[in-house]
């Protein structure tokens, strides 16, 4: 099963990098939870697929159309989560700046379908959280 999990999550990367929205929204939950902290903009628990759709699509939405992530690191952790780590590479809609920031999420799946989503800022905040040091 975790290296379906991992599967699942790099299609939804992939499917980000494509646009293809629905295929992306079609591997949560309905009951999916995202919690965003520092150094999101917009932090804090948003519950239900609908919700958290409009968060990454807000996100998404600041900047311009070739934005993309490059997933540097995809692994099942020993408690049951899948650490991402991924390059963001975009430039801002309205300034045109180049943009270029590494994101760290722990995902939690149900049934092949995600339930949650966590960020932090750094990867070594994810494997504490989870438990684990390297």
């Amino acid at each position: 099963m975790s290296q379906e999990n991992v599967e699942i999550l790099l299609d939804q990367y992939a499917a980000t990098n494509e646009r293809d929205f629905e295929r992306v929204m079609s591997h949560y939950a309905d009951d999916v939870e995202l919690v965003a902290r520092e150094p999101w903009v917009q932090t804090g628990r948003f519950r239900g697929r609908e919700t958290v759709g409009r968060w990454f699509g807000d996100w998404l939405s600041t900047f311009d159309r070739d934005a993309r992530f490059d997933v540097k690191e995809a692994r099942e952790l020993p408690t049951g989560g899948v650490l991402i780590i991924a390059e963001h590479y975009a430039r801002g809609r309205a300034s045109g700046v180049e943009v270029h920031g590494t994101v760290v999420w722990v995902y939690r799946l149900r049934e092949g379908k995600i339930t949650r989503v966590e960020g932090f800022p750094t990867r070594e905040e994810a494997l504490e959280a989870a438990g684990l040091s390297e």
